[in-house]
């Protein structure tokens, strides 16, 4: 089989938000959106029931990961999962972590296995999860975790939100801001860098990234006036990776880091936390940029929003960041996507 012919492994999310729904309306959208084809792992009377709900006419068809691509445009294919799913919109529920957690395993294992092009994930919601006993931050951590387990070591994820205009990327990711100075380290963001520089030449074909390095502080702290970790955290890793022939720059005032002349003149921004590098992208892209996990023996992106459970079941979610996702998805597993935010050149034409 050719990788042309290896559909995308998709998992469902926490079915009690609108991972379901913008499963749906990416299929329904597949040949007006020139979609990949991709594979639901899901409850099959899960997805069913919620298209009814929806009032909408979805042709679904149970299949192996391998079956999927010649079914695709006539059916939406769906591998089913061994736990069965509570159609809840809204209402999350504990039951559903088991499925939600094997519809992530098994797309990882297909993935790992050849029988998937990349792993693309609907949004989950950590209560639920918790509440059921999983231990993990968020899926950033937990597809870390597998990737460990199936390399035998230890994987650090690096989590890239990428739109049309810009790419960031947090050195912390899931952790209180309180938290954020004491886990910030000189050895995070050369590992954070390093991992970045590294997966936007071999995936995203940037022959030499710059990496836009933002302060913590503001102004990125002011020679000390504002704060410390600036010139004592930040500047030193800008340093080493500097000598080690990356193209870095920083420590950088955060509040003119995404300005639209500021924003030609890098590839991506390494953030020292999560607002301050989601809030950007989301800004300038909410409902275009995507989830992409760096660092992983396997591709993986997902939609940028959350399981928006006020919104689940009643048909109003937009699947544009899925379906942008997934095409990313296949651009990166057919050798490469360098055109998701501009060149310098590009942007002065």
């Amino acid at each position: 089989m050719s990788s042309a012919e290896i559909s995308l492994a998709l998992s469902i999310g926490d079915p009690s938000g609108i991972g379901p729904e913008i499963a749906i309306a990416a299929w329904r959208a597949r040949h007006l959106s020139a979609l990949p084809p991709f594979y639901l792992l899901a409850d099959p009377a899960l997805v069913a029931a919620r298209a009814r709900r929806l009032g909408v006419d979805v042709p679904i068809t149970e299949i192996s990961p391998t079956d999927a691509a010649g079914t695709f445009h006539d059916a939406l294919p769906v591998v089913p999962l061994a736990a069965r799913l509570v159609d809840s919109p809204g209402l999350p529920d504990p039951a559903n972590a088991a499925g939600t957690i094997e519809a992530i395993d098994r797309a990882v294992a297909d993935c790992l296995a050849g029988h998937a092009a990349a792993v693309v994930t609907c949004p989950i919601a950590k209560k639920p999860l918790y509440d059921a006993g999983f231990r993990f931050p968020g899926h950033t951590e937990y597809l870390a975790h597998l990737a460990s387990r199936h390399i035998g070591a230890n994987v650090t994820p690096v989590m890239l939100l990428a739109g049309p205009e810009l790419r960031t990327v947090p050195v912390t990711i899931h952790i209180p801001l309180v938290e954020v100075p004491r886990q910030l380290t000189s050895e995070l963001i050369v590992t954070t860098a390093r991992i970045t520089a590294h997966d936007l030449t071999n995936r995203f074909g940037i022959a030499r990234p710059r990496l836009a390095i933002a302060g913590l502080n503001p102004h990125a702290g002011e020679g000390g006036s504002m704060g410390h970790e600036d010139d004592r955290i930040i500047r030193p890793a800008v340093e080493a990776l500097r000598a080690e022939g990356i193209d870095a720059n920083g420590p950088l005032p955060a509040d003119t880091l995404f300005h639209a002349r500021a924003r030609a003149t890098y590839d991506v921004a390494l953030c020292m936390y999560h607002d301050q590098a989601l809030i950007p992208a989301k800004a300038l892209a909410f409902d275009e940029a995507v989830n992409v996990t760096l660092g992983l023996p396997f591709i993986r992106t997902s939609p940028d929003h959350g399981t928006a459970f006020d919104i689940a079941g009643k048909g109003i979610a937009r699947a544009d960041s899925l379906i942008a996702a997934l095409k990313l998805a296949r651009r990166l597993a057919d050798g490469g996507d360098a055109r998701t935010v501009p060149t310098p050149t590009e942007t002065a034409r």
